[in-house]
């Protein structure tokens, strides 16, 4: 699992363009949204689009499955669940 949480904070770095911020600067258990990484509605979308293209992973209703964007060990606890990839 922790191979699979430095990989998505690299995948959410290049996807969101978080130039200033390294893998290492995300704490595994923050919030992405609001406080901790700050990430907002359109970031959200872009994650989904992450999630299908790199592990197989369809949503048809993101808000649904908010939880799973709580933290990166949500969102990596998810994708080990799920991936079809």
């Amino acid at each position: 699992m922790d191979e699979l949480i430095l990989k998505l904070k690299q995948q959410i770095i290049d996807a969101l363009n978080l130039e200033e911020i390294t893998p290492e600067d995300i704490d595994t258990d923050a919030p992405l949204f609001v406080d901790g990484l700050g990430l907002d509605s359109i970031d959200a979308l872009e994650l989904v689009i992450l999630l299908e293209r790199e592990y197989g992973i369809r949503m048809e209703d993101p808000k649904a499955h908010k939880q799973v964007f709580t933290s990166v060990r949500t969102l990596a606890k998810f994708v080990e669940e799920n991936r079809k990839n």
